[in-house]
């Protein structure tokens, strides 16, 4: 949920007054538009046309295109905001698909122009049986195995987040430089989880730029902002104390998560996107200029991912896994270059050439990991 872009009040009250339902003309609204069974979603500044308003469930493929002049982004929700599946930062002009797997039960679909506020919401319908496809033994086992990693990532955001608060409370402020970085590290691993929960994301790493009209900003990126700009953290320990009741919440709900093969499939590419759009571009850490841990963490969090899901790869898309070795491999080498002692360079002193280097690895591996999700539908 990250944007450099805010919807101005104009906008968000006209999203908030928009229509946003199934296409009309009656008809069968669980019909899919097309021969090749996508759901199709027209998102434009002040709408969010969904080509369904009923599904059968099981894994299904949101094809949205953004027909509007804002950056938008594609949620289907559960009770109480929790993620089921997303697409980000489609720009004006583009279509990008993500595969949910979805339950029967009630949901909405939701567009965000701007990429902000509650968005435009559809109800959407999911209806009958389907084989979840975490009864597959090896998809099942993938699940479970990356379960024990969100354990051990989170159980280690417990420790550094807190190190981290300790620190700010103390007024430390060259100790808390230290460490903020290290305790995004284990957040920015998981991200794709941690997202799933409504507005304790937001709460805990929202940049100022993204926050909803009135919206207190709170987090790791305010924190950022008083130790490198203000230089001053005297009035922060409140704030740190937020930070951390808000990371222990985070975790105990990412702990009983049951995690879905499709979703972990998602996440790999989220945490790519991510890299993408907030790493190589500086915008993540814009005060201290520590994107590159980030880069380092979302690398190895999408590598997590793919490592659970590699023995069902294995048997159904070998070529595939070989290539993602070789894709993972380059992007791990040419980020290794940018190395300093046990950290990384600050994205300050990379020159624009590095940057493309780091950027055109990052395509070549998000190419065939967007392939893994229609993998693991099989």
């Amino acid at each position: 949920m990250r944007t450099s872009l805010a919807l101005t009040a104009g906008a968000l009250a006209l999203a908030g007054l928009a229509a946003c339902s199934a296409e009309p003309g009656g008809g069968d609204t669980s019909a899919r538009s097309g021969g090749d069974g996508k759901i199709t979603v027209a998102a434009t500044d002040t709408e969010c046309k969904v080509s369904a308003a009923s599904l059968p469930a099981g894994a299904s493929t949101f094809e949205v295109t953004n027909g509007g002049t804002k950056v938008t982004e594609f949620y289907v929700y559960a009770a109480g905001d929790r993620v089921m599946g997303e697409v980000e930062n489609i720009v004006p002009g583009l279509t990008r698909e993500v595969m949910i797997e979805l339950p029967a039960g009630t949901y909405e679909a939701a567009c965000k122009p701007g990429m902000v506020g509650k968005g435009v919401r559809n109800p959407l319908t999911v209806t009958g049986d389907s084989p979840a496809l975490s009864r597959d033994a090896k998809l099942a086992q993938a699940a479970a195995d990356y379960q024990r990693y969100v354990k051990s990532q989170t159980d280690a955001l417990l420790e550094k987040t807190q190190e981290f608060v300790d620190a700010v409370k103390a007024g430390d402020i060259e100790k808390s430089k230290r460490l903020y970085p290290v305790a995004r590290t284990y957040w920015e691993r998981i991200e794709p989880v941690a997202e799933t929960f409504g507005d304790l994301d937001p709460a805990i790493d929202a940049r100022e730029d993204s926050l909803e009209p009135g919206a207190e900003w709170t987090g790791f990126h305010k924190i950022e902002k008083d130790l490198w700009v203000a230089k001053d953290i005297s009035k922060d320990g409140p704030l740190a104390d937020r930070l951390m009741a808000d990371v222990k919440k985070i975790v105990e709900k990412a702990n009983a998560e049951k995690l879905q093969p499709l979703k972990m499939a998602n996440g790999a590419k989220e945490l790519l996107d991510e890299v993408a759009t907030g790493k190589i571009t500086g915008e993540e850490d814009r005060y201290s200029h520590t994107d590159l841990w980030d880069f380092a963490a979302n690398l190895q969090g999408s590598k997590a991912a793919i490592s659970a899901l590699r023995p069902a790869l294995t048997e159904r898309a070998p070529d595939l896994v070989k290539t993602l070795d070789q894709k993972f491999a380059a992007a791990e080498a040419a980020l290794e270059a940018h190395r300093d002692g046990e950290g990384w360079k600050l994205h300050t002193e990379l020159s624009k050439d590095d940057l493309k280097k780091l950027s055109d690895t990052i395509n070549a591996l998000a190419e065939p990991i967007s392939k893994v999700a229609a993998v693991v539908a099989r």
